[in-house]
């Protein structure tokens, strides 16, 4: 018995807005957050993981650079995801077209459709885990999620350049493919596309206050509200997790290490000079809050263990374990004067939880760069 296709399509769709202006329209702006989350998103991996002939070359300044660009990759990954669900809706009746496979180009270009969307929909709602600190998967988040975001950009490039004539076609209101629709199309066309840009604006204007102060009053539905947390600033990794107890501080001593090595207690670190800067926690997660912070500048630390001008630093947490106990500190960051080993947080001693007897605070960092729990400081 010899199988043949049907002669039409299995399914039909008389929806009419399911056309190339719709998802064109829809399209755009999804390209634009994707574009604005992939490039704060690579920005923010090689500030946590830089690579050896970047590390000294990565800026301190501006103080407020990556609590800027952190919140503007959660942001736009937050207001992609309604954009890709209307640009799904405008396509998907695509899926059924007939017959499915016409030639080997057109097999390539489905299964490209196929790796896009799949990379576009793991990026999104990966991340939108990841703000609430909540990993559902056996696999490591951070480079299973750097990797896919370059699968994405690849096959995001390859649709472009093969939608490329109908995107052109209908990419105004005045171009020839648009001009070509049915103008009676043309308001409820405008309807749907105002209810997208609706949910975008909403599901900003209620997340992003986690990373723009003005406006935390709209935060609703953010996983973290930075106007919460002790000593008014929040936690992302408590004493209690990282192992560390106040019995086990009890005899503390911050060795820091270099040509010239010594040890100090906290009770000499309080009677070196003490300097406050205010210097914002931007979490990769998306919130992040100013904070007045006093201590001893790092490079007052590291030149005295005998550390020259170009000194780098190697900080080490007492945390019992965890990706970042150890952390490496470009030439530019250790050498900056906004760097502290801070001793107190807004006024008061550190807590526990905030990493007493002494963390790190530095300017355009990320927040899992600022080490608490510090027990050693090393001239590298």
């Amino acid at each position: 018995m010899r199988f043949t296709l049907p002669s039409g399509p299995p399914v039909t769709f008389k929806a009419r807005l399911h056309d190339a202006r719709t998802a064109t329209a829809i399209g755009r702006w999804l390209g634009l957050a994707m574009a604005v989350c992939f490039a704060t998103g690579v920005l923010s991996h090689y500030l946590q993981h830089p690579p050896g002939w970047l590390a000294d070359s990565l800026p301190s300044r501006p103080s407020w650079g990556y609590r800027l660009t952190q919140g503007l990759h959660v942001a736009s990954g937050i207001a992609a995801i309604p954009l890709l669900l209307g640009k799904l809706w405008a396509v998907y009746p695509r899926l059924f077209a007939w017959p499915p496979v016409r030639s080997v180009l057109h097999a390539l270009e489905r299964i490209s459709v196929a790796v896009l969307v799949a990379a576009g929909l793991f990026e999104l709602f990966t991340g939108l885990l990841n703000t609430f600190q909540w990993y559902p998967w056996p696999f490591s988040f951070v480079p299973v999620h750097y990797a896919v975001a370059w699968l994405l950009l690849g096959s995001l490039l390859l649709h472009v350049a093969v939608q490329w004539p109908k995107i052109r076609d209908h990419f105004t209101l005045r171009s020839p493919g648009t001009l070509a629709l049915p103008e009676a199309d043309g308001p409820d066309r405008r309807q749907l596309l105002l209810g997208v840009t609706a949910a975008v604006g909403a599901v900003t204007l209620t997340t992003v206050g986690q990373s723009v102060t003005a406006l935390g009053p709209l935060e609703l539905f953010g996983p973290r509200s930075p106007a919460h947390g002790a000593q008014g600033l929040p936690v992302n990794r408590t004493a209690a997790a990282a192992r560390v107890s106040a019995a086990s501080l009890a005899d503390w001593r911050l060795t820091v290490a270099g040509p010239r090595p010594y040890t100090l207690t906290l009770d000499e670190l309080r009677a070196m000079p003490q300097y406050e800067v205010t210097l914002p926690i931007a979490c990769v997660e998306g919130w992040s809050k100013s904070a007045r912070w006093t201590g001893v500048r790092v490079r007052d630390l590291l030149e005295r263990a005998g550390g020259g001008s170009g000194a780098r630093a190697r900080v080490v947490s007492l945390e019992a374990a965890g990706a970042y106990r150890v952390m490496e500190m470009g030439r530019l960051y250790a050498q900056d004067p906004l760097t502290l080993l801070a001793l107190r947080l807004n006024g008061e001693v550190l807590s526990l939880d905030h990493g007493y007897p002494a963390r790190i605070i530095a300017p355009n960092r990320p927040g899992v760069l600022q080490t608490k729990w510090v027990g050693r400081l090393e001239v590298a």
